[in-house]
């Protein structure tokens, strides 16, 4: 079922399935929507109550003229938890919305029961860790090109999306996560947020927030944590970055979900459905006290 709620001056779109228990939040990155959750949460929706919100200016959310930064929404984000009434929460992210989760976790603190994430931004980044066309592609999405790939071109629809499936993107599918952009004004957030990752400290805002919730999954041994990888593992997902998981976080199990590229839960739903279901049943966490 989707329905929408008032946040600030805006609205937020969201899912929601299942019943009872902990609900257990499933957030989204960039350039998708709650749509890449429709193959996971049957999986959990027997056990929990689960939600899924579009970001603002994403999937059916509005599209309000903000900056669309970090902070941005979680501006909004926090107004769709209170609007909800959430008080405590599983957050199950992907991308940006693994970020934001983990963001939102620390500065909420007892209000989150478990977080697991695939494919997300774990800490922040060196230009010196990509590969080179990794790099200059990134650069060039910082620069005035990047208006014009992003902007124009709607390249994060139209190129990154499909090929972080690596089993391939049906047609209707994709029409479900381009329906949103049909012009480049639309298009603000896309741009946005490959300029929000924080590389070599830049933006500073994002870079000392990552930190932050870095710190949080270190300090809390009481909260389980569930990091979901894909083989073969890169960059988010790459085996130096598991190994760093497993040295920095307390409680956190590390599990592979198969073959996969970056937008995982369209490659491999049901691995990461049954994987989400198993951890949740493991730790209770759904269960309230």
């Amino acid at each position: 079922m989707k329905a929408s709620v008032e946040v600030h001056d805006s609205f937020m779109a969201y899912v929601e399935a299942g019943t009872g228990g902990v609900p257990v939040v499933f957030l989204h990155g960039n350039p998708t929507s709650s749509y890449l959750w429709r193959k996971v949460i049957p999986h959990v929706a027997d056990q929990a109550r689960c939600l899924a919100p579009d970001l603002i200016g994403m999937g059916d959310s509005g599209k309000p003229d903000i900056g669309y930064r970090f902070d941005d929404h979680a501006r909004y984000l926090d107004a769709w938890f209170d609007a909800l009434g959430l008080e405590e929460v599983v957050i199950v992210g992907h991308d940006w919305g693994g970020a934001l989760g983990m963001d939102w976790a620390v500065r909420h603190p007892g209000r989150v029961r478990g977080v697991a994430l695939i494919e997300t931004f774990l800490r922040p980044l060196r230009w010196e860790e990509f590969p080179p066309q990794g790099a200059e592609l990134f650069r060039s999405f910082r620069s005035p090109e990047g208006e014009v790939k992003i902007l124009e071109n709607n390249m994060f629809i139209e190129f990154n999306l499909p090929f972080g499936v690596t089993s391939g993107l049906a047609v209707e599918d994709h029409d479900v996560y381009r329906a949103p952009y049909p012009d480049p004004a639309s298009r603000k957030p896309l741009l946005v947020w490959p300029r929000e990752i924080p590389i070599d400290g830049e933006p500073a805002d994002v870079h000392e927030r990552m930190l932050s919730y870095g710190r949080w999954m270190g300090d809390t041994p009481e909260v389980p944590k569930l990091v979901m990888t894909v083989e073969p593992g890169v960059g988010m997902g790459s085996p130096e970055m598991a190994a760093w998981v497993k040295d920095t976080f307390a409680s956190v199990e590390v599990e592979s979900v198969g073959p996969g590229g970056h937008h995982a839960p369209e490659d491999q739903p049901d691995a990461i459905g049954w994987a989400v279901a198993r951890w949740l049943r493991r730790h209770e966490v759904t269960t309230k006290p």
